[in-house]
């Protein structure tokens, strides 16, 4: 390959990315304000002022990019159990599951509540998913857990409500923001409120577990 065309492949290949990001964050927002069904293909290529042909390239079909999007938050809350061993000490994976949980939800609190509405549907894009691939996941880490108990680490609650519970506690603060918000007065969560929400999570929950906080 000569260097003009490696560079044309380069520049290619950062416009592809940096195309399929915007769709993908323009896709986000309109499918969390108006669900699968009130979402065009043309809205999301003029919410990411692109052709709709080049959704339609980059991402297949409408079906295709909702369910990428669900996936692809699925991925992001639950990256950091990816990698843990019951060598690790339960009280730092806990804690940084649930401030990382956090942090996301406020990231992107479209996407959380995207996948709340999908899952109020009756999850009929990811049943597959959520009876695959995510099943395998969370039985894969629930025996981890159950191994922390067995060695004394932490008491033996069931595995699989503590992650749900992890799940749910800290999606609340987005998906139900408006309740949040209109119950405590505030106009918006600051970086301030995050973090005691998140340091009030973490003792409620460490402590349910029977664990120590790790600092």
């Amino acid at each position: 390959m000569d260097k003009r065309a490696k560079v044309r492949g380069e520049t290619s290949g950062v416009t592809r990315r940096r195309n399929e990001q915007e769709i993908l964050v323009a896709a986000e927002r309109v499918f969390a304000r108006h669900g699968y069904r009130g979402a065009s293909l043309q809205a999301i290529a003029e919410q990411a002022d692109l052709p709709k042909s080049n959704v339609l390239y980059y991402m297949g079909s409408k079906r295709g990019l909702y369910v990428r999007l669900l996936e692809r938050m699925m991925e992001r809350w639950n990256a950091l159990l990816d990698d843990i061993s019951v060598e690790d000490d339960p009280a730092e994976v806990l804690e940084a599951f649930i401030r990382s949980k956090m942090q996301l939800s406020r990231r992107h609190p479209e996407g959380s509540r995207l996948f709340a509405a999908e899952i109020l549907g009756g999850a009929p894009f990811l049943h597959e998913y959520l009876r695959g691939e995510l099943r395998d996941w969370v039985q894969a880490r629930a025996r981890i857990l159950e191994q922390w108990s067995e060695r004394g680490l932490m008491d033996p609650v069931d595995p699989v409500w503590l992650i749900f519970l992890i799940w749910s506690a800290t999606q609340h603060y987005a998906d139900f923001e408006a309740q949040v918000l209109g119950i405590t007065g505030r106009d918006e969560l600051t970086d301030a409120d995050v973090e005691e929400i998140t340091a009030f999570l973490t003792r409620v929950i460490l402590k349910g577990c029977g664990v120590s906080p790790s600092r």
